[in-house]
């Protein structure tokens, strides 16, 4: 989704404001007016001079020169020559993150899925000082909104992207639209405009990539996952296994366990387990067991019956040869 451009400024009555919205059961959950969850007016937009023809309609490229100013501007150590500034009105609404400049009579709505980080950051603090009337240095700091945006879908690769840094710093005051003032009083202006950029962006979560959907195919509700056990010679309808989640028994069952898998010798439960192992453990077989072990099943060979075996497959084996055989080490 790419922003869009307006040209005329949004007004309140185009929306809800959060409050009402809270207090009362929507007529509908589809439609209807975009929920306002932050308003402000004169708020300060800042960003990179290299930045203007990124394509941000509130910063055209034949924008005058006009860089950050006070009183934040007192403590951005220089880098004001770098940054370019624009007075704007906020409208952080349900459908999008709208920002209008009616110096340039122009704005833009920005999807959210277009902004791809957003964070409070603290403009100026110990190394940012200012002298006030009396002569004496006082330290200074003011709280803005950094976020990045990418305005251009940038085709299929990844590097393409162009991010716009942007910076906002709010008012000293916005509009009230929680109806909590004790809350209002006790957060700061960036703040509440973070709380209401992160609340509308958990409204419109990214596209899922399509890898992602073919791999959700296989976990989806209502795909095959279930796991049957076939036997008996009866055959009939899968029977669910007590005990189990999606576990079926084909035939046999008898809502028992399912039949062992062939040539096995069954299954080992608490109730048999006495006829398979003794007290210590050892292995001392017992009725079920399909089929006995064959000759020398069980016995260790000792070196020299594993070293006659070994020359006499040398000596029927065409391919062997003195050359290749290791010289024995004792």
């Amino acid at each position: 989704m790419l922003p869009t451009t307006i040209r005329s400024p949004p007004s309140l009555n185009d929306y809800i404001p959060l409050s009402e919205y809270q207090s009362q059961t929507p007529e509908t959950f589809h439609g209807g007016k975009p929920v306002l969850h932050y308003h402000a007016t004169g708020a300060k937009a800042w960003i990179p001079k290299a930045q203007q023809s990124s394509g941000l309609i509130i910063f055209p490229a034949d924008l005058p020169p006009s860089r950050p100013t006070g009183p934040e501007s007192v403590v951005l150590n220089g880098s004001s020559e770098d940054l370019l500034e624009q007075k704007i009105d906020l409208f952080v609404n349900s459908e999008s993150l709208t920002l209008f400049c009616p110096a340039t009579e122009s704005g833009v709505s920005i999807p959210y899925p277009s902004i791809t980080l957003h964070a409070t950051k603290q403009i100026g603090g110990a190394d940012a000082a200012a002298a006030t009337s009396s002569g004496e240095q006082e330290e200074r700091r003011y709280m803005s909104l950094y976020m990045q945006l990418q305005l251009s879908d940038g085709g299929g690769d990844d590097e393409s992207f162009e991010i716009v840094e942007l910076t906002i710093v709010p008012p000293e005051s916005s509009t009230d639209l929680t109806g909590d003032e004790q809350q209002q009083q006790a957060a700061t202006e960036a703040d509440k405009l973070f709380k209401a950029i992160s609340e509308c962006s958990n409204l419109h979560p990214d596209p899922a990539d399509e890898d992602d959907d073919e791999n959700d195919g296989y976990y989806a509700a209502g795909a095959d996952d279930r796991i049957i056990f076939e036997g008996g010679a009866d055959g009939g309808q899968p029977e669910a296994i007590e005990g189990y989640s999606g576990v079926f028994s084909i035939g046999g069952g008898g809502g028992r366990l399912p039949p062992p898998m062939p040539g096995s010798s069954g299954w080992i439960t608490a109730e048999n387990v006495h006829e398979y192992f003794d007290e210590e453990g050892n292995w001392i077989g017992g009725e079920g067991v399909s089929g006995e072990l064959g000759e020398g099943a069980g016995r260790v060979r000792v070196r020299n019956e594993a070293e006659r075996d070994a020359e006499a497959n040398g000596k029927n084996g065409e391919e062997d040869s003195s050359e290749s055989k290791r010289p024995r080490t004792e």
